[in-house]
């Protein structure tokens, strides 16, 4: 039976909520848009993506002495590592930016960050229900509503890619942003894994 009050759980709210930073921090770099501040907001990234390595460092090593979880041990693993990639991915998307010398912002790229941020607000909305995945009357209805943005997002993705092939003709811009949409795509699957999980888990308790 799953514990409400299990730390697991609270870590996992925890990891879920650097992610939701880490989303808004894209959000606003790109909103904000400046090559010269990349640095900085690589750092500032980098802040919060260690603060979810420490949460999910001190999980593995809980779990190392737990005698009984309140969930199967894999099911723990797979949500911080998925958890943790939400956050990675978000991360690389500002320092491949930096590395690729970005100077000019594309349109869709800013839509894309809108899609991260709502994907990760409902995610954090489903993992603070996880606890009471026994119960509750709502979380299969929040992993629906992921599953549905990520499908927006796999919509965006498509038309990025096919403008930026019909519009930029510099080779060096074309291999840049498709690198950079792949990495916004990864991160709405990275999301969707994480809503897999909490769905395999609810399959193998009911």
């Amino acid at each position: 039976m799953a514990k409400k009050k299990s730390p697991y759980f609270d870590d996992f709210n925890r990891m879920v909520e650097c992610s939701c930073k880490a989303a808004e921090h894209l959000k606003k770099t790109l909103r904000e848009f400046s090559p010269d501040t990349f640095e900085e907001k690589c750092e500032l990234m980098h802040q919060i993506e260690n603060e979810e390595d420490d949460i999910k460092h001190e999980m593995m090593e809980r779990l190392v002495k737990e005698f009984i979880p309140p969930i199967d041990r894999e099911d723990i693993i797979d949500m911080s590592h998925h958890l943790d990639n939400v956050t990675d991915k978000i991360e690389e998307i500002v320092m491949r930016m930096h590395m690729y010398n970005v100077q000019t912002l594309r349109a869709d790229a800013n839509t894309y960050a809108d899609i991260i941020v709502k994907m990760c607000d409902k995610l954090k909305i489903a993992v603070e229900e996880f606890s009471n995945f026994h119960k509750s009357t709502t979380l299969k209805e929040k992993i629906i509503e992921i599953n549905t943005i990520e499908e927006e997002g796999d919509r965006l993705y498509m038309t990025a890619v096919r403008e930026l092939f019909e519009q930029e003709s510099d080779p060096m811009q074309i291999f840049a942003w498709s690198k950079i949409f792949d990495l916004m795509e990864d991160c709405c699957d990275a999301c969707e894994h994480v809503a897999n999980v909490m769905e395999m888990v609810i399959m193998k308790n009911g």
